[in-house]
């Protein structure tokens, strides 16, 4: 049982994961590019002596069970890890678990064909390609039953139409993920299937690259994809016909713990930021520290990190004891719905700390600020899991027909005396 306590054994494996971040990986942010360009020389001979380093340490796409080269950890020793890694954006793919890679690796695995699982599975894990989950669409991102891309069946194929929006570093993959609509009039949720779709397919289209904040345009790594007429063969169906929305939720339930974690190693780092600041920055003869308006937003910074990385701990915890995800869905739906205000208030409180320095790009605070509304977006919006929040707390109460309800100090009053009303009548005669 954990105990707040990490056992002495990973503790020196997180360790060294943190020296080797610190020391190797942090310093690529600042020299390399986009995080997947494995075609780039710079990249490959900057970051596969590091992925060497950590396959070495054992540590390689550790999420991972034995049977896929990893080692099977469980979600609280990669929640732990991943603090560590979300420090770094080159981190996770040094270590072999960057994300959509990780989910699609799961899918694959799930419910890939063996040939389909050495054709993209194994260089996915080897890290040798990247992939994409085209998912969103334009009309639709949080609501799947309002999805229009088409695969229509011919033969043993199926034909693809339609578009896809947000599809995550589709610029740089091999293959796409992609949910369509075969089943047009099934049920909502039982219309789609998941297709594993090579990017060089005739018809598969990128309309454009879409960024995200300051990124130039075109230079983003989310795709706006169109695809016209694209043939792929039924053999790379992912699950059976209809359960795309199924077979998605495999990838959604420690993805969400991962970038949960990623983000506290972020917040951290602000943190820390803040804290120097405030003890290197005088302004009116005294340290910003002695000012009780920045210490009051450094003690709520520090009380909402450590609420939330216990709550996201607790939650990994009870996935290991659980192993299934709809036991803990609750609990996976609040730290989404909880991760992207605490992340925008503790860089918002430190970008206010750091005054014109912290607007400006010569610290990543705007940056960090933007990620904190993705973060509200990515993997459902806010709104979405605080309703499932809201639902799943519900489903342990009961309602009244009473016209008052039980809890009403009258009626508490009435169960009281008859529950004790004699035995406090003997006692006022006794007395």
């Amino acid at each position: 049982m954990w105990d707040f306590e990490t056992d002495q054994e990973y503790q020196s494996v997180l360790s060294w994961a943190d020296d080797f971040v610190t020391s190797k990986v942090e310093p690529l942010d600042m020299v390399l590019g986009a995080t997947k360009e494995y075609d780039d020389p710079d990249f490959i001979r900057q970051i596969r002596p590091l992925q060497h380093e950590v396959k070495e340490r054992g540590l390689w796409a550790c999420h991972l069970g034995p049977e896929l080269g990893g080692l099977g950890f469980g979600q609280l020793k990669l929640a732990l890890l991943n603090e560590i890694l979300g420090r770094s954006r080159f981190a996770p793919v040094v270590f072999g678990c960057q994300a959509p890679d990780t989910g699609n690796a799961e899918i694959l695995a799930h419910y890939g064909t063996e040939d389909l699982k050495k054709k993209y599975l194994q260089p996915l894990l080897d890290g040798e390609i990247s992939s994409s989950y085209s998912m969103t669409e334009p009309q639709g991102g949080s609501d799947p039953t309002q999805f229009q891309c088409r695969a229509e069946e011919d033969g043993d194929q199926f034909v693809i139409n339609g578009e896809k929006w947000f599809s995550s570093s589709a610029r740089y993959a091999s293959f796409l993920i992609t949910m369509t609509v075969t089943d047009p009039d099934a049920a909502p949720h039982q219309r789609m299937t998941m297709f594993v779709i090579p990017t060089d397919t005739p018809g598969v289209n990128i309309v454009r690259n879409v960024g995200v904040g300051s990124e130039a345009p075109g230079e983003g790594t989310h795709a706006y994809i169109r695809y016209e007429n694209a043939r792929v063969s039924k053999s790379n169906m992912l699950g059976p016909r209809g359960q795309a929305f199924a077979v998605s939720q495999t990838r959604l339930g420690g993805g969400r713990i991962h970038h949960a974690m990623r983000t506290i190693g972020q917040i951290k780092m602000a943190f820390d930021m803040m804290c120097e600041r405030a003890l290197s920055r005088k302004t009116k003869g005294e340290l910003l520290a002695d000012k009780q308006m920045v210490q009051e937003k450094i003690a709520d910074s520090w009380i909402e990190m450590e609420q939330f990385r216990l709550l996201v701990l607790r939650t990994a915890w009870r996935i290991d004891q659980y192993n299934d995800y709809l036991k803990v869905r609750k609990d996976i739906a609040a730290i989404k719905a909880v991760m992207p205000k605490v992340y925008h208030d503790i860089i918002s409180r430190c970008i206010q700390v750091h005054g014109s320095l912290g607007v400006s790009n010569e610290l990543p605070l705007s940056g960090m600020l933007l990620s904190s509304y993705v973060m509200g977006i990515a993997d459902g919006p806010t709104e979405v899991h605080k309703v499932t929040v809201a639902r799943q707390v519900l489903r342990d109460y009961e309602g009244t027909d009473q016209l008052f309800p039980d809890y009403t100090l009258p009626n508490r009053k009435a169960e009281a005396i008859a529950e004790f009303g004699e035995q406090i009548e003997r006692e006022v005669e006794n007395w």
